[in-house]
């Protein structure tokens, strides 16, 4: 400590912007990793048990409603699968196009970059496993019901 109280008294600029930095990256990680990462783990937690707390009481009180109260909480069981499945293949379908498109773009500036040499062919990384998540959807998955 006092040797931090020295440099304070007896300071130049170069030290004084090497602690101003060593302060404000010990700060932030602390802030970071200390307090928000922790309180927006535990949030996220608490919003998925409380979506799957509503997501059952509401299926249990279908299923004991009178007449066709099992069928129907079946049915949205069903539902609630088919709808997820459908937004997966699309999130698939959207990320082979994007890195589709960002392997055509690296290629083509590697290419212009660097006219001589074969470094574009690094571009062609994202495209092929663009090429590979749309034959997956449109290919190896099983169909939409």
């Amino acid at each position: 400590m006092t040797h931090l109280a020295l440099q304070f008294i007896f300071a130049n600029d170069e030290v004084m912007e090497s602690y101003g930095m060593w302060l404000f990256l010990s700060v932030g990680a602390v802030a970071l990793f200390g307090i928000f990462l922790p309180i927006t783990t535990w949030m996220e937690h608490r919003r998925k048990e409380r979506e799957a707390f509503y997501k059952s009481e509401t299926i249990r009180r279908i299923a004991e409603a009178p007449g066709q109260g099992g069928n129907a909480a079946v049915e949205l069981l069903r539902e609630q699968e088919r709808i997820a499945s459908f937004k997966t293949r699309e999130g698939l379908k959207i990320g082979g196009i994007i890195n589709m498109c960002v392997g055509i773009g690296v290629t083509i500036f590697l290419y212009a970059l660097l006219h001589g040499k074969p470094v574009f062919l690094a571009g062609l990384i994202p495209a092929l496993v663009g090429v590979a998540m749309l034959v997956y959807v449109y290919v190896l998955a099983e169909p939409a019901f």
